[in-house]
């Protein structure tokens, strides 16, 4: 099979610029539709991704794309609202199981409405026939080349957000 060939992208284009923004500017839309339920995007991830099954805090960090200090601090928030509990692991007592309590379900229930409607509406400024493309280009890039960091000595940091 022939290598299909590659169109080049325009040098113009600033990729991590797009990207970026578009990341930033889908955080703040969130971050405003779920604040009147009290709770961020970050708080809203980890509860949805400790619905489904037994994770560890630490597996739950991985999933969410959070580091370890980050992913305590949230669940202390989340314990402390009554949203989430942490119990010792019986497979290892250094590990922590993160389970979602009724009031959490209650919560991630309506949050996914919130966050589906924003999503629907973000993408509904799209044409039809582009918004599946879309989707599925983010996602093949999610899962291929860039579903892994390289090594680099000097990462980028991710913004963090600031209390007030």
């Amino acid at each position: 099979m022939a290598a299909m060939a590659v169109e080049p992208v325009s040098s113009d284009t600033d990729l991590m610029f797009l990207l970026s923004w578009c990341s930033h500017a889908l955080a703040t839309e969130h971050t405003a539709a779920l604040a009147g339920l009290g709770v961020t995007p970050r708080s809203y991830c980890v509860l949805y991704k400790a619905l489904d099954g037994e994770l560890t805090q630490s597996q739950l960090a991985e999933a969410g794309g959070l580091d370890k200090s980050t992913m305590v601090l949230t669940m202390d928030e989340l314990e402390e609202r009554g949203l989430a509990a942490r119990t010792a692991s019986t497979r290892d007592r250094r590990a922590r199981i993160i389970s979602v309590t009724e009031e959490g379900r209650r919560v991630v229930a309506e949050a996914t409405a919130i966050v589906t409607k924003v999503n629907d509406e973000i993408l509904g400024t799209l044409p039809s026939e582009l918004r599946q493309p879309f989707v599925a280009a983010l996602t093949h890039l999610v899962e291929g080349r860039l579903a892994s960091l390289p090594d680099c000595e000097r990462p980028p940091r991710r913004r963090a957000t600031r209390s007030r």
